[in-house]
């Protein structure tokens, strides 16, 4: 049964606290000496992610003891309630492996009508971006508003590349070469969650990719529509958290961006692998 603190509202608090709780723990940890570690071939995780994400945990464990958890580093964690929490400890970890200061924390949690509040949290510039499902979306408690630009070459547009690039080229350095022939510029930032945050705030005016994990979209996604903006899957399917390809505007771009994505997908002879 929903209780008080399962409001959208309070939820937001919720992850608003918890993110700042292990982006502090990010913050102090990122002048020093860590520990690295690869899942894959350029996938990575640092002692830094497991100690943002034990702390993070521990912190959502105590105020919501029966929701779901499925976080990045240590897997899903099984509720009895019918909310889930999604986690992202540290998203941007290559950049924080090499002391790149750009890196966030996302905490989502999600209900049976779809994503109920996030928030991401950039810790070195103490940025807070949140939202609450209808009740729209902040910075640092001012409210944000998605751009109104409506034409691509005057649009900084954003990507990012996954894990398996190397393998998988295709679809990502494609559209990349054909968006960034039609844009005012490109920005490869190495933050999914912090992407999406900017195209919440107007600072993108579009961001696109493919290979992401729920945790890296659910807050971001949250964000961009309640800032007015709109967000799809590439080609031009409605939003589902747990498929990983994303197409993200400003309104007024929206149909530009997304009728070339959906060009270069017909030209390729792409079909969802869903």
């Amino acid at each position: 049964m929903a209780q008080a603190s399962d409001t959208p509202a309070a939820l937001r608090r919720t992850a608003e606290e918890g993110a700042r709780l292990a982006g502090r723990i990010l913050r102090e940890r990122f002048p020093k000496h860590r520990t690295i570690e690869f899942k894959g071939g350029i996938d990575l995780v640092t002692d830094a992610d497991r100690a943002s994400e034990a702390a993070l945990l521990d912190f959502l464990r105590q105020r919501h003891p029966h929701h779901a958890i499925l976080a990045e580093e240590s897997g899903a964690w099984q509720g009895t309630d019918t909310f889930r929490w999604l986690v992202d400890p540290l998203d941007g970890t290559t950049n924080y492996a090499h002391q790149v200061p750009h890196f966030c924390v996302s905490v989502a949690v999600e209900g049976p009508e779809g994503v109920l509040a996030g928030a991401i949290y950039d810790p070195m510039l103490d940025e807070l971006f949140s939202a609450a499902k209808g009740e729209g979306a902040t910075l640092n408690g001012l409210p944000l508003k998605a751009s109104p630009a409506d034409r691509l070459e005057r649009a900084l547009l954003c990507t990012g590349f996954p894990y398996d690039v190397r393998e998988r080229p295709d679809l990502p350095v494609g559209l990349f070469t054909q968006l960034i022939l039609l844009a005012q510029g490109m920005r490869r930032t190495g933050s999914a969650a912090l992407d999406l945050a900017y195209v919440a705030a107007g600072r993108f005016d579009g961001y696109f990719e493919f290979g992401l994990k729920p945790w890296d979209i659910a807050a971001g996604s949250l964000l961009v529509s309640e800032a007015g903006g709109v967000i799809v899957h590439i080609d031009g399917r409605p939003f589902d958290v747990l498929k990983g390809d994303v197409l993200a505007s400003g309104a007024a771009l929206h149909p530009l961006l997304l009728a070339q994505a959906k060009r270069f997908l017909d030209a390729l002879g792409w079909t969802s692998r869903d």
